[in-house]
């Protein structure tokens, strides 16, 4: 294998990163704000509400996400009265599964760096006379986020990886081309040059999120 087929066959891979990256994208977008969405939900005083989010969480924590993934491309449209009106197309079905499944752990992050904060952070607020809402946004979320960071930039490194999962409903992204051109070549260190793109990639997302540490530290 000279040099010339592997900068070709690396110039192919790297053409197909635009799905992965895309779905990378909209998935953490998403997720970050629903994730915040679910924890407040997790902690709702109404306690249907409260216990049906804490069952989603569960669920989703719980089962893996290539199920997930399975279940809302091929098992979800078939599910009486209901599924004719979701119909996804594999990017779609790719990234509700995501969304949902992040979302989750995000929430359990969240959880986390609101359990880290001590409670004196509350009361001082209160004192001052802001309200629950002033509290939560000038006070309590900013601290939240500066705790939850680190482990919210795991979290975007781990998605990266699990981009791949979409190659099992046929998501034409970095594996799926990867695995094309091996079978097609015959050749397995295609799956090499595909490593050292993930590696790429998964460099400046966490350079990214170092960077985010760094301003948000004090």
């Amino acid at each position: 294998m000279n040099l010339e087929y592997i900068l070709n066959a690396g110039k192919t891979i790297l053409l197909s990163c635009g799905v992965t990256i895309r779905l990378f994208a909209i998935v953490l977008a998403v997720s970050i704000p629903l994730g915040f969405i679910f924890t407040m939900l997790a902690g709702c005083k109404v306690s249907p509400v409260r216990w049906l989010m804490k069952g989603l969480i569960y669920l989703l924590r719980g089962t893996p996400l290539m199920l997930q993934l399975l279940f809302v491309y091929f098992g979800v449209p078939n599910i009486p009265g209901l599924g004719q009106y979701f119909l996804f197309d594999r990017f779609s079905a790719a990234c509700f599964a995501f969304i949902l499944n992040y979302a989750a752990y995000l929430a359990e992050i969240y959880r986390g760096g609101l359990l880290a904060i001590d409670q004196g952070q509350y009361e001082a607020a209160k004192v001052l006379g802001l309200t629950r809402l002033q509290t939560m946004t000038r006070v309590i979320i900013p601290q939240m986020i500066r705790v939850a960071l680190p482990a919210v930039g795991n979290e975007a490194v781990t998605l990266l990886k699990d981009t791949a999962l979409g190659f099992t409903i046929g998501l034409v992204e970095i594996t799926h081309v990867t695995k094309t051109m091996v079978n097609n070549s015959g050749n397995p260190m295609m799956y090499a040059v595909a490593a050292v793109v993930y590696l790429v990639i998964n460099m400046l997302i966490t350079f990214a999120f170092k960077k985010a540490e760094q301003k948000t530290s004090f």
